[in-house]
């Protein structure tokens, strides 16, 4: 089973959780709203930080906001900022020896297209297409309603 990790799905959330914020939102913030406890959104930012996610505000008035709009937001994006490379088997992250049986394997080398089309569509899901579908269709604006702000 492909799974993601519970980070990524936290972070999804926190994301989403960020983008209905007006201006900066604390850690303790965004882990009341989303059920997660402090400490791993905390983990979480941090990596989301890392990779230009979201950008970080010290001090009294201090906390996280998007670094981009969830529009621009890849999933892809994210579970590379979390979990590393997405790689399907270990003979896909192209590390050396990573595979014992990879001399005699009869598939080697050949997981690389599986790994891209997933990578790829991962590439064309962002963050903002992932919060429209957590809404009831009844609740969804169509394109044409977004486009002409009704």
């Amino acid at each position: 089973m492909l799974k993601l990790s519970r980070l990524t799905d936290y972070a999804v959330a926190a994301l989403v959780r960020l983008s209905a914020a007006e201006g900066v939102e604390t850690s303790p913030g965004i882990a009341a709203a989303i059920g997660v406890p402090e400490p791993t959104v905390a983990k979480v930012l941090k990596l989301l930080a890392g990779s230009a996610l979201v950008s970080s505000t010290r001090g009294a008035r201090g906390g996280y906001r998007l670094a981009r709009p969830l529009s621009e937001i890849a999933v892809s994006e994210i579970i590379v900022a979390i979990d590393g490379p997405i790689a399907l088997t270990s003979c896909v992250d192209g590390t050396p020896g990573s595979c014992d049986s990879q001399p005699l394997c009869p598939v080697a080398g050949r997981w690389g297209p599986v790994n891209d089309a997933i990578r790829s569509a991962l590439d064309n899901i962002s963050l903002a297409d992932m919060a429209v579908a957590a809404l009831p269709q009844g609740l969804r604006l169509t394109e044409a309603e977004m486009n002409h702000n009704v």
